[in-house]
């Protein structure tokens, strides 16, 4: 069966639904993982990124593809959201992170202008698992004084991460995602300890 045959959400339009309340509840509630739907049989996507892609990208949306992501996934987010490619990660609204080892440098991404903050790049990082060994505080708007959580993302990561939240409201909003599971990191969430958990 050729990859663009495959389904998307079973229930387009109530999958859609809870999957988009799922990522606005992970950036109204930095450092907490929410459930989204499964859509069957993405292609080397993750269910919660490929739920998250058929939710967000449309046909106004410009879509940065990580080098050395598939032909599979690229013809699948075509056939199913329509949306269109840039190779320039600065013209990019959504730029789809397959592999975080070799996640671009923060700034590489366009961070909004005065005008318009809303304008930056969203990250949708796919990661092999929602937790690692390195803990990271957070603070800021949604968090009840701090929440410690234990991250896959290494500390060169927060580090860049730090520096960019003192240029809000400028920045990115990130979403990671690991099997049925995302968790959000807007650009309000501030690191305490970007040099800790190496």
């Amino acid at each position: 069966m050729p990859t663009t045959q495959l389904p998307g959400f079973r229930d387009p339009v109530h999958d859609a639904q809870r999957t988009f309340r799922a990522l606005l509840d992970a950036l109204s509630r930095p450092g907490i993982p929410q459930t989204t739907v499964s859509p069957p049989h993405p292609p080397e996507l993750t269910p919660s990124c490929a739920a998250a892609c058929l939710t967000l990208l449309d046909l106004e949306t410009q879509v940065w593809l990580q080098p050395g992501t598939s032909e599979a996934v690229r013809a699948w987010l075509v056939f199913h959201t329509g949306c269109r490619f840039t190779d320039v990660s600065q013209q990019s609204d959504f730029a789809l992170i397959t592999d975080a080892s070799t996640l671009p440098n923060l700034d590489e991404f366009y961070w909004g202008s005065a005008e318009y903050p809303e304008a930056s790049t969203s990250l949708l990082v796919q990661l092999p698992t929602m937790t690692g060994t390195h803990a990271v505080t957070l603070q800021g708007p949604g968090i009840l004084e701090t929440i410690t959580i234990q991250s896959p993302l290494a500390r060169p990561f927060w580090q860049q991460w730090q520096a960019m939240t003192q240029h809000y409201p400028l920045g990115l909003d990130l979403w990671w995602f690991a099997a049925d599971r995302v968790l959000g990191l807007p650009r309000t969430a501030r690191v305490n300890n970007p040099h800790e958990g190496v």
